[in-house]
């Protein structure tokens, strides 16, 4: 088996373990943000082990590890926080509330899920980070680019988004500051733009055409299952005037 092949494999073992201890862990405390920040992680962890022991091109594998690794810790410490110092969000309060007696069974395969996703999402790092052919061309400069520009969306919406929930005056408004005047959802678009980064660093590699599937699947998961749907029904629950006005 190919050394990245067995990372993948192995990577997806140690985070269906660390998944069942988060579901333990969310039992008690009743609050489920944690499988957010153990997503994150787990797509880090994944893209620095591809770049530690894939079989690639040492250059490539770096800049894999370091973007991917990079975007993982920011948001991983983001969300961190945010579990740390708010109340359960309310996507999983609403399936608390909804799903009573079954939830504990919903939630361990929620959970499990989740390391599936990351493991399915990683390919997008492998495959860069597998190929042996050597050298970069202008689609480095570009994929630098689109990092670049995701990381500073990101962490702008991120912060703007933070000040208007911090302001008191805001309670019960949809945030309007900044670049969320122009968009309901900016942090999604720009978390999206991250998985462009990698397809566009395959670019001419074996089997690099794969690399979409990642940027596909998350554009499907924003736009139809966890991200837009879901934040959009909670908005609507807890501001719903004001959220249709936006």
């Amino acid at each position: 088996m190919a050394p990245s092949l067995r990372i993948a494999l192995v990577g997806l073992l140690v985070l269906s373990a660390v998944m069942l201890a988060a579901w333990l862990v969310q039992r008690r405390t009743r609050n489920a943000g944690i499988v957010d920040v153990l997503w994150a992680a787990g797509l880090g962890a994944l893209a620095v082990a591809y770049g530690f022991g894939a079989e690639g091109w040492g250059p490539r594998r770096a800049v894999v590890a370091v973007l991917a690794g990079a975007w993982s810790l920011r948001l991983t410490w983001h969300l961190a926080r945010r579990v740390a110092s708010e109340r359960e969000d309310g996507r999983y309060a609403a399936m608390r509330e909804s799903l009573g007696a079954r939830l504990d069974r919903v939630m361990f395969f929620f959970f499990q899920a989740q390391a599936v996703l990351d493991v399915l999402l990683s390919l997008a790092f492998l495959v860069p980070a597998a190929a042996p052919e050597a050298g970069f061309g202008l689609e480095l400069f570009v994929a630098l680019a689109l990092w670049l520009v995701m990381i500073v969306g990101q962490t702008v919406a991120d912060r703007q988004l933070a000040a208007w929930r911090a302001d008191p005056a805001n309670r019960g408004r949809t945030c309007r500051a900044g670049l969320w005047r122009y968009s309901r959802h900016p942090n999604y678009f720009f978390e999206w733009l991250h998985w462009i980064v990698y397809p566009v660093l395959a670019l001419g590699l074996p089997w690099g055409w794969a690399t979409w599937f990642a940027p596909a699947l998350m554009l499907f998961l924003v736009l139809k299952v966890t991200g837009i749907p879901a934040a959009g029904a909670q908005s609507r629950r807890s501001r719903a005037e004001d959220y249709r006005e936006n």
